[in-house]
């Protein structure tokens, strides 16, 4: 069976939960991304300092908008602000996906990114047919390891000196489920 990835993808462009709204990332998102991008604590494992509107600019243009499938910002339907953003990074070769994620420091602590990644997860494994779903983190920062629990997600494996992150040698943790794990957690 053949699945047109891009397809299913673009189709599912705007995905909903309870509080949020995943949707495209535009330069209108500028401001509100820069808010946590330009915060050092947010940023450490995840991206290089915004230092100015403009490099937050640059990096929704190249990142976001040149290829916006299967990336989203997570917008609070409250109050329609942009908080973070979560992608699902598929490999259509293997039907794997990897989710990766960062979000306002000013949020943490309240289930959000799990509630995005509940209905990234949902939509790998019942749309996209994936296998398997994984994420990885930086083994200093455990609270996102945490976020990978609250999907489902068990430890894989420890990576060690996967890569170099702003200068410093970083030691990875894998966490992942299958398809399986996906069927019997809905049963």
């Amino acid at each position: 069976m053949m699945i047109n990835y891009s397809l299913i993808l673009a189709k599912n462009q705007y995905l909903e939960t309870e509080r949020l709204r995943l949707r495209p990332v535009t330069l209108a998102d500028a401001e509100d991304m820069f808010d946590y991008a330009s915060d050092e604590e947010t940023a450490t494992y995840v991206f290089p300092v915004h230092y100015k509107l403009a490099d937050t600019e640059a990096a929704i243009a190249s990142y976001f908008i040149k290829e916006p499938l299967g990336k989203y910002g997570i917008e609070l339907k409250e109050s329609g602000k942009m908080i973070g953003s979560i992608d699902l990074r598929v490999d259509e070769v293997n039907r794997v996906a990897e989710i990766g994620y960062t979000l306002n420091k000013a949020y943490w602590g309240q289930g959000i990114v799990a509630e995005a990644g509940k209905v990234l997860v949902q939509l790998g494994f019942e749309k996209l047919n994936l296998v398997r779903i994984f994420a990885k983190y930086d083994i200093d920062n455990p609270n996102s390891g945490k976020v990978m629990d609250k999907l489902g997600m068990k430890e894989e494996g420890i990576q060690p000196n996967a890569r170099i992150n702003k200068g410093k040698i970083v030691t990875d943790v894998i966490k992942g489920m299958t398809s399986r794990d996906w069927e019997e957690m809905n049963k």
